[in-house]
């Protein structure tokens, strides 16, 4: 069901409003997703506000260069990025939403560790 929350970094520098469904968060296995523990939920542009820390966020590239992880320079946090996986749109981090029960959620995965075999069978499924 789609909701709106609002989150943020560790020191508060960066804060956004979101709109997204927690029903459809997903967990990755690639190096950096496992490494950092993100439980991800893509949203578009659209249903993306940031409300303040533009001048606040750094960002790391690898690899192909298309995902933009994003992360509070003060701080560290990754509470959002630019994903490889949806250019047009954001990997919001769930555990940097306010007032979420992780507990509650059931993560499907994304097979990063085979991008490219994960992403030819999800879009053969007609699954974005």
């Amino acid at each position: 069901m789609l909701a709106t929350y609002e989150g943020g970094c560790h020191c508060g520098q960066v804060r956004f409003r979101v709109q997204g469904d927690l029903d459809r968060v997903s967990v990755c296995n690639c190096s950096i997703c496992t490494m950092k523990g993100i439980i991800h939920m893509e949203v578009s542009r659209e249903r993306f506000e940031l409300l303040r820390g533009d001048d606040a966020l750094s960002t790391y590239t690898f690899g192909t260069g298309v995902a933009k992880h994003t992360f509070c320079r003060h701080c560290g946090i990754h509470s959002f990025y630019t994903p490889r996986s949806r250019p047009d749109g954001f990997s919001v981090n769930v555990r940097c939403l306010e007032g979420v029960d992780l507990g509650s959620l059931h993560p499907s995965l994304f097979d990063g560790q085979h991008w490219e075999e994960f992403m030819a069978a999800r879009q053969a499924a007609g699954n974005r």
